[in-house]
C-alpha cells in the first residue's frame, strides 16, 4: 500500500453518493510532504517522457500540479473555469461536466501558453467519469500539442472514467484506485496495482 492509500484510509471520509472527502490533506488543506511523495512517484512513472509542461484544471489540481512540476522542472498551466478581465487574446475552450459540482463549465487556456511544441503531462486530483480529462485532452489537441501522459491522485475505479481514458490510448497513472467504498461503514477498498 502506498502513502496516498494509507492517508485515505486514515483521514478520508466516505459520504453518500460515492463521494470520498479528502479535504483535510488533498484538496482544501494540502499536505505538501504528501504531494512531494506523489510528485516523486509521478516522476518515476513518466520517466523518459519528453515533458515540457504540466496542465491541470482549477482549482483542486493546481496544488498537486505545482509540486509535481518541481520534479520535472517545467511550468504549470491551469485551465480556468471562468473568463476574467485578466485573460486576453485567443483561447482554447472545452466544455467540462463536473461530477462533484453537478454542473457544466467552459474551461479556457490562453493560446499563448500551449502550442504544437508542447509535450504535456496532465495532472488532476480525482478521476470519476473522465469529463475533465477529456476537456483537457481536447485543449492540448486544439493546440497541436502532445499528451505524454496523465497523472491522477485518486481514481474511482468503479466509475467509467479510467477505462474511457485508457481506451483512448493514453498512459494513465493513478496513485490510488478506489475499487469500492461504503458510506455506511466508511470502508474503502483499493485496486491492487
Amino acid at each position: 500500500m502506498n502513502c496516498l492509500e494509507e492517508r485515505i484510509l486514515k483521514d478520508g471520509i466516505v459520504k453518500e453518493g460515492n463521494v470520498l472527502k479528502v479535504d483535510s490533506f488533498l484538496n482544501h488543506q494540502m499536505d505538501i510532504n504528501l504531494f512531494n511523495e506523489m510528485g516523486k512517484e509521478f516522476a518515476k512513472r513518466f520517466e523518459g517522457k519528453n515533458i515540457n509542461k504540466i496542465l491541470t484544471i482549477e482549482a483542486s489540481g493546481i496544488g498537486i500540479a505545482c509540486v509535481v512540476a518541481q520534479h520535472f522542472n517545467v511550468p504549470v498551466v491551469f485551465a480556468k473555469k471562468s473568463k476574467s478581465i485578466n485573460i486576453d487574446g485567443d483561447m482554447y475552450v472545452a466544455e467540462v461536466v463536473s461530477y462533484t459540482h453537478k454542473n457544466t463549465n467552459q474551461v479556457i487556456v490562453s493560446k499563448k501558453f500551449l502550442s504544437e511544441d508542447d509535450h504535456v503531462l496532465i495532472i488532476d486530483d480525482f478521476l470519476a467519469n473522465g469529463c475533465a480529462l477529456q476537456g483537457l485532452i481536447s485543449i492540448v489537441q486544439s493546440a497541436g500539442g502532445t499528451v505524454e501522459g496523465i497523472g491522477i491522485a485518486i481514481e474511482k475505479g468503479f466509475q467509467p472514467g479510467g477505462q474511457i481514458i485508457r481506451n483512448l490510448g493514453y498512459q494513465l497513472e493513478s496513485l490510488a484506485i478506489v475499487e469500492s467504498m461504503d458510506a455506511s461503514t466508511g470502508k474503502v477498498e483499493f485496486r491492487a496495482q
